[in-house]
């Protein structure tokens, strides 16, 4: 299952936008907080609980600074994935999108892709958000 966020556009440096994703305990900011719950995060991992009781755990993969970040499913995840942001710069502002890579069976897509889309598209909205300033 690949889902593609809609593009995100933030009113800073790429470097600056980098930095904060680059932090994983950020990632709760970008996060609708009313859809989950039991969050715990360092700078190298987060995990959480969305509605339906299923832990998400994801841990920093890699990184092409400043362009590219990319996270993976963690140890107790319920199936594989990989989470990439992809930036860059553009004048003033820095524009990217969420990909979402995910191993699943075809029922699961089914059950899981719409909530997982929205997610991914609210994350963007709330990291444009974030750099409106």
């Amino acid at each position: 299952m690949l889902i593609e966020s809609t593009p995100a556009v933030a009113n800073a440096p790429i470097q600056e936008v980098f930095s904060f994703l680059r932090d994983v305990s950020n990632l709760y900011y970008l996060l609708p907080l009313d859809k989950i719950k039991d969050w715990e995060a360092s700078t190298e991992h987060c995990s959480f609980k969305v509605q339906g009781g299923i832990i998400i755990p994801m841990e920093y993969l890699s990184d092409n600074n400043p362009s590219q970040l990319v996270l993976k499913s963690g140890v107790k995840s319920p199936f594989p994935f990989t989470l990439t942001v992809n930036l860059h710069e553009d004048g003033q502002l820095t524009k990217g999108n969420l990909i979402f890579d995910a191993k699943v069976s075809k029922m699961i897509q089914l059950i899981a892709e719409k909530p997982l889309r929205n997610l991914f598209d609210t994350m963007a909205l709330k990291l444009t958000q974030r750099f409106a300033q």
